[in-house]
């Protein structure tokens, strides 16, 4: 496995990151048990969750918290991560990120999760209506408390990046270490702003959704294969009739370089300046296994042109950097 720090952060975490957004509704707890067992034999230590996965709010995260539970230095060999924003209930204040709701929902993850700390809390979504001083002297809180030790975002604009970084140097705070931001060959917004801010302010990026939902998994093979497991879902079909003849191109290349798609798609977000590591988040031991290839997948100047072409940078300008992506 490969490490490397979180952002400008002393903190060393595996360039994969395990999502576990599947553990409970379409991970049982027992194949969740192994596969972070197999994670941690393969030496990713970075484990991400939310508060609201589960399919039942909170069930992920409790799946976690049993298996820390069951010793062997589960705990101390994870840097944990997880999240708040969304609706945890129906009342008022049961979501955002109010100073009121920051204390309830790390103290509510902190028990699902059976653990005294959270290693790394983030923010699921940009809060237009709490002001900043009040996000950061409550996280301050926390840290104080030895709840949390670092803080990250999630979803974020560049913008928002750079107000929450100036409001947190105002106060004299270490601010956002990372964001976590949807990023993959066919959805590069990110470049734009949001990693050039990232790299700025010395957060790492942890892309999510890396294979754009299965996309750039292999889709069109599994569905001539009848392998694909999300192949028949409606917003998989709108992104295969979007996307067909960029993704078959994508699959013969890979093909030609005797490789996984998978592997080729996981290693162009590896390879990208600022990024730490993707999130995958698997249903299966197998595929874990699989998606350690990546970081054996090298990809020459020849085929990073090849990917440019057939998913080009956001922008009528192409690969420039903002503004010059939209303007002279």
């Amino acid at each position: 496995m490969e490490y490397t720090n979180l952002g400008r952060s002393g903190l060393s975490v595996s360039r994969l990151v395990l999502g576990t957004m599947n553990f409970g509704p379409e991970t049982s707890e027992e194949d969740s048990r192994t596969i972070m067992d197999q994670a941690h034999e393969h030496g990713i230590n970075f484990f991400d969750t939310a508060n609201v996965y589960g399919g039942t709010k909170g069930l992920t995260e409790e799946i976690i918290g049993r298996w820390f539970a069951l010793g062997g230095g589960r705990r101390d060999k994870t840097v944990l991560a997880t999240k708040l924003y969304g609706p945890m209930g129906d009342w008022p204040n049961d979501n955002k990120l109010s100073a009121l709701n920051i204390r309830r929902a790390a103290d509510a993850s902190l028990k699902r999760l059976r653990t005294d700390h959270i290693d790394l809390y983030q923010m699921h979504h940009v809060d237009r209506d709490t002001p900043w001083d009040e996000i950061w002297e409550a996280f301050s809180v926390l840290r104080q408390q030895g709840k949390v030790l670092y803080f990250g975002s999630s979803n974020f604009a560049g913008w928002h990046i750079a107000q929450a970084q100036e409001a947190a140097r105002q106060r004299g705070f270490l601010g956002l270490v990372s964001e976590q931001s949807i990023f993959n060959l066919l959805n590069r917004f990110a470049e734009l702003e949001v990693l050039p801010a990232a790299r700025h302010y010395g957060l790492g990026v942890i892309p999510w959704s890396p294979l754009a939902g299965g996309l750039l998994g292999g889709v069109l093979r599994k569905g001539r294969e009848g392998t694909g497991s999300r192949g028949n879902s409606e917003r998989a079909a709108s992104g295969v009739a979007k996307h067909r003849e960029a993704l078959r191109a994508f699959e013969d290349l890979a093909e030609a370089r005797g490789q996984d798609p998978a592997d080729i798609g996981l290693a162009w977000v590896l390879a990208q300046p600022g990024v730490t590591g993707p999130i995958i988040g698997p249903r299966t031991v197998e595929q874990v296994d699989g998606a350690l290839r990546a970081l054996e997948t090298t990809l020459d100047d020849e085929v990073l042109a090849k990917l440019d072409e057939l998913f080009p940078a956001p922008g009528p300008q192409g690969s420039k950097p903002a503004p010059e992506a939209y303007a002279w």
